[in-house]
């Protein structure tokens, strides 16, 4: 069987790990290759949306594979039988979208949830997105989650100790904000941590300015980041679809306060870390961790010990078992 993963996203972060996974799971059962049909940010970009969409068009149009697994915007195009169409939800929220992207989406998403209708398989990664279309009378929901290579996360005390000089976090506590863009509620985080005595950093791309260290870093590296800090805050103000920093913070028994926003709820309270619905009542959640060391370990224990479940053996298996079953 020949299987095409679809995609319209350029990152290399969030969801496209998953679908990454979903490649290494299914290689060596089938034929998988990866089709990209996004853009650079540069200009002219509501004009090569359109290109997008016509890539999109055009490979709905294709036979020569026998299923396709495509992200909720290259959903916008069904895929004629006998090919096979998986859809993947990670979150439906264009609330911080660039202007020329919220333009189109009025357009579109109501195609994507009418074809969404046929498509044979909706696969979900957390059980607030499963009864989110199946409340939506979808009968055609299955929940596979996130997956992590648990053996990543082993890091020497020398090693971290190595990182924190490097970068000068010393003496002070760290504390990880998120990744830098303001969906991910940074700003407003900053803004109620910033007189702590404590390191305030965010990473990934700068995509909006704050006075906190950023860093842009290596996979490991991030993983050294979120290892040293004292706290990683999860704020996210948009309806996450598990949030895979969260989680990496867990496996490596970091505590994690976020706003549950999304499937992120269900991974918090599995995990037994702080859900802050509200930004004013962070300063005092972040207060109480950093004077109760005893309690950041407790909830590092607890935290680790529900997200070492989610393997990649477990991934695999789930996705093998779709698949076959569609054959």
């Amino acid at each position: 069987m020949k299987i095409s993963i679809i995609t319209t996203i350029k990152r290399k972060y969030g969801g496209k790990v998953y679908e990454r996974m979903i490649g290494d799971a299914l290689s060596n059962n089938f034929q998988v290759e990866f089709v990209n049909t996004g853009i650079k940010n540069g200009k002219f970009k509501h004009l090569k949306t359109l290109k997008v969409l016509w890539d999109l068009f055009k490979i709905s149009k294709k036979k020569d594979f026998e299923l396709v697994i495509k992200d909720f915007d290259s959903s916008i195009f069904l895929n004629k039988k006998p090919v096979k169409n998986i859809a993947i939800i990670h979150h439906i929220d264009y609330s911080f979208a660039p202007f020329w992207i919220k333009f189109f989406t009025p357009f579109f998403i109501p195609f994507v949830f009418y074809n969404l209708k046929k498509f044979d398989v909706i696969v979900t990664v957390s059980k607030y997105w499963e009864n989110y279309f199946q409340k939506k009378d979808y009968k055609n929901v299955v929940l596979i989650y996130n997956a992590f290579n648990v053996s990543e996360f082993n890091f020497s005390p020398e090693e971290i100790e190595e990182f924190k000089k490097k970068y000068n976090l010393i003496k002070k506590p760290i504390i990880y904000l998120g990744n830098c863009q303001k969906a991910k509620g940074v700003v407003e985080s900053f803004q109620i941590l910033k007189d702590l005595d404590a390191n305030l950093v965010t990473s990934g791309s700068q995509q909006v300015k704050i006075p906190a260290r950023n860093f842009e870093l290596e996979y490991r590296d991030y993983l050294k980041l979120l290892k040293t800090s004292s706290i990683v805050i999860t704020m996210s103000k948009f309806k996450e679809g598990w949030c895979r920093t969260a989680h990496e913070a867990m496996l490596l028994k970091t505590p994690v306060i976020g706003s549950g926003l999304g499937g992120m709820r269900e991974l918090l309270e599995g995990g037994k870390q702080i859900i802050c619905s509200d930004f004013s009542s962070l300063r005092e959640k972040v207060e109480y961790l950093l004077n109760h060391p005893e309690v950041r370990e407790k909830m590092g224990e607890d935290g680790y010990n529900f997200a070492k479940n989610f393997t990649l053996e477990r991934f695999k298996k789930d996705w093998l078992e779709l698949i076959n079953k569609l054959r």
